[in-house]
């Protein structure tokens, strides 16, 4: 067998486990890894091309709140949109994992993997959209695919791991911390850090930072059409799995 034939089947044996039925602790960290990254870059590419962050439900919920109190409804509809976007796909994500899940088990990750992908294929386009609605249309569609995301992170790593979730992920870091120095000032009591769980956090936070980074650079210089390169990233992920012959499927 050639070397570059070998390489591809090498490669494509990584990714089908990268989104395979059995799972691993490590697999499940180096597919958060990278979908941190991803959502890091799309989360800076909505305030870039949108003007508006697109993981931070948080802010949007707060958002809700003070324009109703303030009776600005046209404000208060569009926090509105974005937190039922995101809720839309986390509920979808759930439903298109369980139902691969009793269709054929092996594809039940690379499927959602593969929408999101083909979703944000279609946020590439969503530029051509100039009208208020069609800006208001493309914030809820990245809205959804990030709640598509977070969910089928969660639901791969069993709840140990959410990529758009920072606030969390940094108040985990923040308790162990606190835990790391109390041992110290009290070395008797048996208080100590997770540092598994420390080194984890910190590498899915500074993924989303980096991530995000790219992305700030990506969607400033070309726009929605940033979008296409994670897009890619995501099928490249999903599609060797999905495509697998049946019978070729590891038992």
């Amino acid at each position: 067998m050639s070397e570059p034939r070998k390489a591809r089947r090498s490669l494509r044996a990584k990714t089908q486990a990268l989104v395979g039925h059995h799972r691993s602790d490590s697999r499940d960290l180096a597919l958060a890894t990278v979908l941190a990254a991803i959502a890091g870059a799309a989360n800076a590419g909505g305030f870039f091309a949108l003007g508006k962050y697109t993981s931070h439900m948080t802010g949007y919920i707060s958002q809700l709140a003070d324009n109703l109190a303030i009776l600005n409804l046209a404000l208060a509809g569009v926090s509105a949109l974005a937190i039922g976007a995101f809720l839309s796909g986390a509920a979808f994500s759930t439903g298109l994992i369980n139902w691969a899940r009793l269709a054929d088990n092996r594809r039940q990750y690379a499927l959602p993997l593969a929408l999101q992908g083909a979703f944000l294929l279609c946020f590439a386009f969503g530029g051509v959209f100039t009208s208020a609605a069609g800006r208001l249309f493309s914030l809820c569609c990245l809205c959804f695919i990030m709640g598509m995301q977070n969910a089928t992170i969660t639901k791969i790593s069993g709840a140990r791991i959410r990529t758009t979730h920072a606030t969390g992920m940094v108040t985990d870091i923040g308790i162990e911390i606190g835990r790391a120095l109390f041992g110290r000032l009290y070395p008797g009591s048996g208080v100590a850090p997770n540092l598994p769980k420390l080194l984890i956090l910190v590498r899915l936070v500074l993924s989303f930072l980096l991530g995000g980074v790219v992305g700030a650079v990506g969607y400033g210089h070309v726009g929605f059409f940033f979008s296409l390169p994670l897009a890619l990233v995501l099928l490249g992920i999903s599609l060797p799995t999905l495509l697998m012959r049946r019978s070729a499927q590891p038992t």
